[in-house]
């Protein structure tokens, strides 16, 4: 049985609506005023908000704000009842969130109406949201042990060399074994944490009031920092005489981890398909409000099928069974720059060339 809660002030009004949801057998809530009808709102959890505009006390207005800024009320589909039906009145509850408008006077059939068509709607955003989050556990539990395996069996493989045959080893020996057993536990560590970042980039999604402050980080001195970023990875990749910088700099409205973790992980795969020896060039240019993050390789490139499933669990799960560490950092990549306020695009000729787009948003004063 699904909740609604009427915020109305004029009781009247307030009863014929709960006369008419109780009818069709919902489980309505009434409240007199807006400072009732949040509270209730918190406290009953409705699956829908019927509520009048204009109310003492606290308007209608108000009661959206109010319930907005809160994770556990923020996503509740919101009906206005109003007399009042400006358009300035429905774009300032639009920007506010609200989802439909009913005008007084209405039907039955137009009330029944506008419900049905909300819940409706909310049905299939909650269908979603419960799809992604099957997504992100089928992605935890079947695609990482797969992932962990080769690092897992190098570790113990290794270690059980130096216990069983140190004594029989040189000094130059054992310190190659520690270094390949340590080069398996950053492999190990990178990918468990790309698994978990991903797993909360996709949840945040969801998150209006996480996203505003997400946004609220700023770099500066973008050109000395991603070139030193760029240098580094290259280096621990053995592909540092392969890098070509040509960076412009600018203030970028993004947390330096975020700035960061795009560009490391956009560089990590330019070195891993490319080949040693060809170029790999970093570009980066600013226009009036963008910083444009170009990642240049002449690797195996990509299909456009692959390019547009970028991040589609689908894809995802298939590129991971079939070729080991593929797609995940590019998938991080694009979700951190749409979360940002920007976006990621792929251009790429199979065999020949791939070249990665970053747009961010500049820092504004």
């Amino acid at each position: 049985m699904k909740k609604i809660l009427v915020i109305e002030d004029e009781r009247d009004v307030r009863d014929v609506i709960l006369d008419i949801l109780d009818a069709e057998e919902f489980d309505a809530l009434g409240a007199e005023n807006g400072l009732v009808g949040v509270q209730l709102a918190q406290e009953k959890a409705p699956d829908l908000i019927i509520c009048d505009v204009m109310m003492p006390e606290l308007d209608g207005l108000g009661v959206l704000a109010a319930l907005r800024k809160h994770p556990e009320t923020a996503a509740i589909p919101f009906v206005f009842l109003t007399a009042k039906a400006s358009k300035d009145d429905f774009r300032q509850g639009m920007e506010l969130g609200a989802d439909d408008y009913l005008t007084k006077p209405f039907t039955r059939s137009q009330l029944l109406k506008t419900i049905s068509t909300r819940l409706e709607k909310q049905a299939v955003v909650d269908e979603r949201v419960q799809q992604k989050l099957e997504d992100v556990r089928s992605t935890i539990t079947l695609a990482l042990p797969h992932e962990l395996i080769t690092p897992l069996n190098a570790i113990a493989g290794l270690s059980s060399v130096l216990m069983n045959e140190c004594s029989l080893m040189e000094q130059a020996e054992i310190v190659e074994v520690a270094e390949d057993i340590h080069n398996s536990t950053q492999t190990l560590h990178r990918l468990v944490q790309n698994f978990l970042l991903y797993a909360q980039l996709e949840l945040l999604v969801k998150s209006p009031e996480r996203i505003k402050a997400l946004r609220k980080g700023i770099t500066h001195s973008v050109s000395m920092l991603v070139s030193d970023w760029v240098t580094q990875k290259a280096q621990e990749m053995n592909r540092a005489t392969d890098l070509q910088l040509e960076l412009k700099d600018a203030v970028v409205q993004v947390a330096q981890a975020k700035l960061k973790k795009i560009v490391d992980e956009l560089v990590d795969n330019a070195c891993k398909f490319s080949p040693s020896g060809t170029p790999i060039r970093i570009l980066s240019r600013c226009n009036e409000h963008t910083f444009i993050l170009y990642v240049i390789d002449q690797g195996r490139g990509m299909t456009p099928e692959q390019i547009e499933n970028v991040g589609a669990y689908v894809q995802f799960e298939r590129k991971l069974y079939e070729q080991k560490g593929s797609g995940l950092g590019l998938a991080i990549a694009k979700r951190l720059a749409e979360l940002q306020g920007g976006e990621l695009g792929i251009e790429s000729i199979p065999g020949k060339q791939t070249t990665v787009r970053v747009v961010l948003p500049l820092a504004q004063d």
